[in-house]
């Protein structure tokens, strides 16, 4: 993607691209990025509408608002791709989410429509995670696993048994680390006054090698930050981790343990998580 803030992004959170009224709140919100829908949360007859609220807001928002935002265009195989892409450009978007992500095709014809932009893919029926390799390599800057589509398109129950959804999620993490990519973005939780269903979800997504969620209302963000933001104790392990390596790189044991390569990557990921 084409900031850190977005590579790096713990959090993202959908706003309807019908509530410009919204865009600023959800911005405020803290969450790391915010996704203005063009997608679900929007009607067939709203799409143009919804389009429109968003280019607009886009030619009067600040940098710094614009680098946090991504935007859900409609899928490849709708009738509003095209015109999202042309209304994207001249807006200057420049990240997109692409839903039902299921070939590198898709990528590349987002991206041949949007050079300047990053796509991150959302992974969201059985066809996207059989060619899940070829999505990852083809481009994109991150995968989104859509884990109620997901669960739809296989006519799966996950309201209270979410296990069914291991073998797509592993080979989504997978996918990505073999393509060099961020840790991936676990699915909503639908449960809005459910913290701890949240927690449990995001537990869940971090134990498959996911590295952030997608969020439906600001009342998310904050307990995933906290929850993904390490301890006082691991703070300063990997402090001290990186003062041993700094004094004899390659070489160094700590706490009698030796301080290899992988060891100070970690430390450098414990220490990038530190942020509010």
């Amino acid at each position: 993607m084409p900031t850190d803030t977005q590579t790096l992004a713990r959090t993202y959170l959908f706003v309807p691209g019908t509530r410009p009224e919204r865009f600023a709140k959800a911005l405020a919100s803290g969450a790391d990025a915010v996704v203005l829908d063009l997608e679900d949360a929007v009607a067939a007859d709203d799409k143009a509408t919804a389009r429109s609220a968003i280019t607009q807001w886009f030619t009067t928002a600040s940098s710094a608002d614009r680098s946090r935002i991504v935007v859900r265009i409609n899928d490849a195989g709708s009738t509003w791709f095209a015109d999202d892409l042309l209304a994207l450009r001249e807006a200057g978007v420049s990240s997109v989410l692409l839903p039902k992500a299921e070939s590198a095709d898709q990528i590349a014809a987002t991206q041949t429509a949007l050079s300047c932009a990053s796509v991150l893919a959302l992974i969201e029926s059985a066809l996207g995670v059989a060619h899940v390799g070829n999505v990852a390599s083809a481009g994109a800057s991150r995968l989104l696993f859509g884990t109620l589509d997901f669960a739809l398109d296989l006519d799966m129950d996950i309201s209270n048994d979410a296990s069914g959804l291991a073998y797509a999620a592993s080979r989504i993490a997978i996918a990505s680390r073999m393509a060099g990519l961020p840790a991936p973005v676990a699915g909503v939780t639908p449960q809005l006054d459910d913290e701890p269903r949240l927690l449990s979800d995001l537990a869940d997504a971090l134990r498959f090698g996911f590295g952030a969620k997608l969020c439906i209302h600001p009342k998310q963000v904050q307990p995933i930050h906290a929850a993904l933001r390490p301890d006082a104790k691991a703070l300063d392990w990997a402090r001290r981790v990186l003062l041993a390596d700094a004094a004899s790189p390659g070489a160094a044991r700590l706490d009698g343990r030796m301080v290899d390569r992988p060891v100070v990557l970690q430390a450098h990921r414990t220490l990038a998580l530190a942020r509010d």
